[in-house]
């Protein structure tokens, strides 16, 4: 059964923001990641004001309008939650001629509920050597709650787990992503079996009629997410490691996307929502690895 209806808008892909005047006063804070605006490109096209993640606007351009000289855009996420969410954002750099240069990623962190946050995106997050660039497309938008969001490094969650997701590795249509634990607090923790995992899709609602199995050799062998499972106690300073394995086959039917998943790393821990972008095609599997000591 699905739960009640979205808290975060879904991913967006093909709204394209031209580099415009980013001059205008909003009185809305800014986070510190991100170029400011004030140097002029050599040409660009003039922009249009469109939201970027449909009816709801989470994201959108502020000030798009001006004569397109301009170093950047700045965008404005708004939270329409009732707790505070983090944000990530994707944009692609578009060339005069169109073609689209590789994602680079804005964060907003602890948006609060019914609060509109500014931050900006420009020339300065060009590659390394890029010539030309005029505009800039909004290619995803992820959110996830504050209190859920993982945690790669800074101060240690209260339950002591650190818990993240890493990049994963695809390759002929397999897919393998990365679960790791650590044990940052000042206790041990003991681990039993399998991470839980539940599925949800671009509004937060669970995903029916995809079954979880275990151990990676239910999909493919080879990709280190197999093996017995096994209690583990992890002292303080130790880590662990699990793996989400799947394929994004398609054949008959409609391919399935699962933007996020929330993991509870042992019965009783707090969940953990990462988003690992599982591209289930139409399989309607995934399998989970048991947890493994880091060597």
């Amino acid at each position: 059964m699905r739960t009640a209806p979205a808290i975060v808008s879904a991913a967006v892909a093909g709204v394209l923001l031209l580099l415009t005047s980013c001059s205008r006063a909003t009185g809305l804070a800014v986070p510190s990641d991100g170029p400011s605006c004030g140097a002029r490109l050599s040409s660009g096209p003039a922009a249009t004001a469109e939201p970027s993640a449909g009816a709801t606007g989470d994201v959108r351009i502020d000030d798009p309008g001006g004569d397109g000289t301009h170093d950047c855009v700045r965008f404005q996420v708004t939270n329409h939650a009732t707790k505070p969410f983090t944000y990530t954002i994707g944009f692609a750099f578009v060339s005069d001629a169109g073609a689209p240069s590789a994602d680079t990623y804005r964060i907003v962190p602890n948006v609060r509920p019914g609060r509109t946050v500014t931050g900006t995106v420009g020339t300065s997050d060009l590659p390394p050597g890029a010539r030309g660039w005029s505009g800039v497309r909004i290619t995803k938008v992820r959110g996830v709650p504050v209190d859920e969001a993982p945690a790669p490094g800074g101060p240690c969650p209260s339950s002591g787990l650190r818990l993240y997701a890493d990049e994963g590795d695809a390759a002929m249509g397999l897919r393998v992503v990365g679960l790791h634990l650590v044990n940052c607090g000042p206790r041990p923790q003991r681990l039993t079996g399998y991470p839980r995992l539940s599925l949800l899709d671009e509004d937060h609602r669970p995903v029916d009629g995809v079954r979880i199995l275990r151990g990676g050799s239910a999909i493919a062998s080879g990709t280190g997410a197999d093996g017995p499972a096994r209690p583990l106690s992890l002292k303080p300073g130790q880590s662990a490691h699990a793996g989400l394995v799947w394929r994004n086959t398609v054949l008959s039917g409609t391919a399935v996307n699962v933007p996020y998943v929330r993991v509870w790393a042992k019965p009783g821990a707090s969940p953990v929502m990462v988003t690992p972008e599982l591209d289930l095609g139409t399989t309607g599997k995934v399998a989970v690895g048991p947890w493994k000591r880091d060597a």
